[in-house]
């Protein structure tokens, strides 16, 4: 069963009306990232690859074909019996674009960051504050043996994030 979006809104801030969509709520994005450095997955740990911030111009980004890394405006926290999955806007896709989303696991609180695929030869141009994804909550079935603890629980919530 998803949430309705009316419902979902009380797992998300800040969030304005618009972003209430029917069967979940839109994210929209406040940074934007480029890849320098190589990452590395191991068996037990795990090393991210080093980013550098994109400054907007004029409260906006060009952004040439490629890979970014995105982050969300909105401090998401998902109740403990439901999963977050987070989808790109129709209008990100007709444009040559792509959003790659993970699972948003029971119980994880923060601000996520999410992997913006360039694919349009032309590049796209994106407004900060533009909505970029739709979050939608499923119910579990029942509650899970534990809530997600993981290195990602309360990323980016400071001011300086």
């Amino acid at each position: 069963m998803a949430y309705p979006g009316f419902h979902a809104s009380k797992w998300i801030t800040p969030l304005i009306e618009r972003q209430i969509q029917p069967a979940g709520i839109d994210l929209r994005i406040s940074k934007i990232f480029v890849f320098k450095g190589r990452g590395q997955l191991g068996a037990e740990s795990k090393k991210l690859a080093e980013t550098i911030e994109l400054e907007p111009y004029e409260n906006k980004w060009v952004l040439e074909k490629g890979a970014y890394k995105i982050r969300f405006a909105e401090i998401v926290s998902v109740p403990e019996d439901a999963v977050g999955f987070c989808y790109p806007r129709s209008s990100l896709l007709r444009m040559g674009a792509s959003l790659l989303c993970a699972v948003w696991d029971p119980g994880y609180m923060g601000r996520g960051e999410s992997l913006l695929i360039v694919e349009n030869p032309h590049g796209i141009e994106i407004e900060r504050d533009a909505r970029i994804a739709q979050l939608v909550f499923i119910k579990l079935v029942e509650k899970p043996q534990k809530t997600y603890d993981g290195s990602y629980q309360g990323e980016n919530i400071t001011d300086l994030d």
